[in-house]
């Protein structure tokens, strides 16, 4: 890219990291203080692998609640190994948040790990908050005292579980939060909101590298890239300020079949990346072609179409491979996924960075597109040309068409009888053509009317 996106959001309002070792309740935490179910829980420790941002608020203040992975200590050499990955994740959260909250597990008490995370955090300028986890009754609390060893404070006795506590702890938050700026009082509405911001979903396999091609894009390590398949668990988000306006690009986990998919997580994370899809205006479908186009490539595309989701296909890994190479891939694209039409397929290499110079164009030309509002007289005109040239079968006749909606365009069809599907093909094809909409689905709804 011709300029090095930046993040957004991040700077408009004030960050709370919800740091500490594996396993002591961090995700479930972050879900009551959202009171909904974003971050993936599991009994087992290291489900949560990146850096998760939500927006949130308490008492009518507005903050970003960031949840991650475990820390771990690591020794020397350990730094490409996947603790020291998620452990570096967090060490960034602890640097950047302006208020931390360390979660520990009352019922384990204080170990080593919990002492390396309150080492780190006794040097930090900011304020850093002790959250003691699984405290479920008031007979309890007494015993939390310990914790005050960290060095940290006084700790606040909680059940992440429960709701036990989390208010106490979020009051004090809030009065640890930097004040909020005159202009963000003044202004009201913030100019990143979900109306003004394109979603680009980044979807594909596991391993494909959509980690990586995310850091690239937003300009900073926010997910955790490491060659071990499934290495991202849940979806995750940052707007980034482009020459096309704000942008929220969307991390998913690898989707797989759900005939392969064996534990709750992975489970649970198929499910926000397909909910991601749905979210998204466009979808960044990326194939490892030194793998080539597979039978799950495929599905993908087609769950993404049958979304209404615009597809831009990057073929990720592309300065591995040699010329016959390229050939063979070239010609399986135009094989495996010729139901996409006219998406755009754009050769990357996410590691290096090379041809994403030509993504944002690419999203320009699509963003329109999937905007595009046509007049009713002109949508009538290309129904009369498309129908002189090939009249529907068994007397079927369009009487007017209008477009309904956009995002992605819709056609609403006012008809005298059912229209074949062939017949709608047709049309959806001759609406494309002439409205110059290769590249986003349209959509035909049909209406029955008396003729004339």
């Amino acid at each position: 890219m011709a300029e090095a996106p930046t993040p957004s959001h991040s700077s408009r309002l004030p960050t709370v990291a919800i740091v500490g070792r594996p396993n002591v309740g961090k995700s479930t935490l972050m879900n009551r203080i959202l009171g909904r179910r974003e971050a993936i829980v599991a009994e087992q420790p290291g489900v949560t692998r990146d850096r998760k941002e939500m927006p949130a608020s308490w008492q009518g203040r507005e903050f970003t609640v960031v949840d991650t992975g475990g820390w771990l200590p690591q020794g020397p050499g350990d730094n490409s190994s996947m603790d020291a990955k998620v452990s570096a994740q967090s060490e960034k959260s602890m640097e950047d948040a302006d208020v931390v909250v360390m979660v520990v597990d009352f019922q384990a008490g204080i170990t080593g790990d919990d002492e390396g995370v309150a080492g780190r955090l006794r040097g930090r300028a900011g304020p850093v908050l002790v959250a003691v986890n699984k405290v479920d009754d008031e007979a309890h609390e007494n015993l939390i005292w310990e914790f005050i060893r960290l060095g940290l404070g006084d700790p606040f006795p909680v059940s992440a579980l429960h709701g036990r506590g989390v208010g106490d702890l979020l009051d004090a938050v809030m009065a640890s939060l930097p004040e909020e700026p005159a202009e963000r009082l003044e202004a009201g509405a913030d100019p990143d909101s979900d109306a003004a911001t394109v979603s680009v979903s980044i979807v594909g396999r596991p391993n494909a590298g959509k980690s990586t091609l995310f850091n690239r894009l937003i300009g900073d390590d926010r997910s955790v890239v490491h060659d071990q398949p499934g290495t991202t668990r849940d979806a995750i988000d940052t707007v980034v300020n482009t020459e096309l306006g704000p942008i929220r690009f969307v991390d998913t986990a690898g989707m797989r079949r759900r005939a392969r998919i064996d534990q709750a997580t992975e489970y649970y994370s198929l499910l926000r990346a397909l909910a991601a899809v749905d979210r998204s205006d466009i979808a960044l479908l990326v194939i490892d072609a030194t793998v080539g186009v597979t039978h799950q490539d495929q599905r993908l595309a087609e769950r993404i179409d049958g979304a209404g989701c615009p597809i831009v296909v990057l073929l990720n890994k592309w300065d591995l491979l040699d010329t016959e190479a390229r050939e063979a891939i070239s010609l399986d694209i135009d094989h495996r996924l010729h139901f996409l039409g006219e998406a755009a397929v754009i050769r990357v290499s996410a590691l290096s960075g090379k041809g994403l110079n030509r993504l944002l164009p690419e999203l320009r030309g699509v963003i329109a597109e999937y905007r595009r509002r046509i007049p009713t007289q002109v949508v009538n005109r290309v129904l009369r040309d498309a129908q002189a040239a090939h009249p529907a079968p068994d007397g079927a006749r369009v009487l007017y068409a209008t477009q309904g909606a956009a995002d992605p365009p819709t056609f609403t069809l006012f008809a005298n009888r059912i229209l074949p599907r062939t017949y709608l093909r047709y049309l959806e094809r001759r609406f494309r053509e002439a409205f110059d909409l290769g590249s986003v689905p349209v959509k035909l709804r049909v209406r029955r009317r008396s003729g004339e």
